[in-house]
């Protein structure tokens, strides 16, 4: 019984995380982002255009929901579980809030709604990721896309996507100031999110110490879709030899690595440092220099 309320109020506060997440993503749209027709990449960027081709007929939240809902119900099929009800709340819960909250000029500013509507997308995808959740969008469609071309990696992925969305902003309002704004505000959303999951860097190698390293391993194959590495070592200490585990994993996957560690150890001995460039399958392809 114990054992079930502990898991029981940590869904809860997941679930309060990812909420709180998507209202100030929701806020920065509504008071940053849409009033200037900034289109910082992702499916929001894509509704604001086509919001702002269609003379305001259709609003954002439906274009959110017209793409993300096919994404996820795409990547349930195609990938399976790793899409799962975190996902699908994260993804309604966005769409619900930027119809809820008023749309609002705080600022004739350019730079500065570019710089706010940045650090305040920055700061809810940020809290999103660190609850397990995401808000669907490029993170899908990227995840997806990555499953078929391993070579090529999913932050590459979403950084083409983007890089698309912000040129057909240009085109759309026919105002060269609009993408480079745009440019600005995704620029600064991407390193606030680095910096509240893993700092600046991209990428976290974790080195995992446990009586149970099969179990974990077998877990994180399963659940993450990442590979892991066994290296022998040995305790100074005791004089035991150990399997030690190193799984590299993007920030999205950070706080459920941990999870799925602790759901196997509570007691393991887990090291995690910083990988500033990950060349090989599921991350960036290496090439020849």
């Amino acid at each position: 019984m114990v054992l079930e309320n502990k898991v029981w109020y940590k869904s809860v506060l997941e679930y309060i995380g990812i909420t709180l997440g998507t209202v100030i993503i929701a806020a920065s749209i509504n008071l940053f982002i849409q009033p200037h027709n900034f289109a910082p990449g992702g499916v929001t960027g894509i509704g604001i255009i086509v919001k702002e081709m269609t003379n305001g007929l259709i609003p954002l939240w439906v274009t959110n929901l017209c793409i993300d809902l096919p994404l996820f119900i795409t990547g349930l099929i195609l990938v399976g579980r790793v899409f799962g009800a975190k996902t699908l709340y994260g993804i309604l819960s966005l769409a619900f809030f930027i119809w809820l909250l008023p749309i609002e000029d705080v600022t004739n500013d350019l730079l500065l709604a570019a710089i706010f509507g940045g650090v305040l997308t920055g700061t809810g995808v940020g809290i999103v990721f660190k609850f397990g959740g995401t808000t669907g969008g490029t993170d899908l469609a990227g995840f997806m896309l990555n499953k078929y071309f391993p070579g090529v990696s999913i932050s590459s992925f979403m950084m083409a996507i983007d890089s698309l969305v912000v040129i057909a902003s240009g085109i759309v309002t026919r105002d060269l100031k609009i993408p480079l704004y745009s440019i600005i505000s995704l620029y600064i959303s991407t390193k606030v999110i680095d910096l509240l999951l893993n700092g600046f860097s991209y990428a976290k190698a974790f080195f995992i110490i446990s009586e149970f390293p099969e179990e974990i391993g077998q877990l994180i194959l399963k659940e993450l879709d990442r590979g892991v590495t066994v290296l022998k070592g040995r305790g100074f200490y005791t004089g035991k030899d150990k399997d030690i585990l190193l799984c590299i994993v993007n920030r999205s996957q950070i706080t459920r690595l941990k999870e799925t560690v602790h759901s196997v150890d509570n007691k393991a001995f887990v090291m995690v440092t910083d990988a500033n460039e990950v060349l090989g399958e599921g991350f960036k392809e290496l090439k020849k220099s």
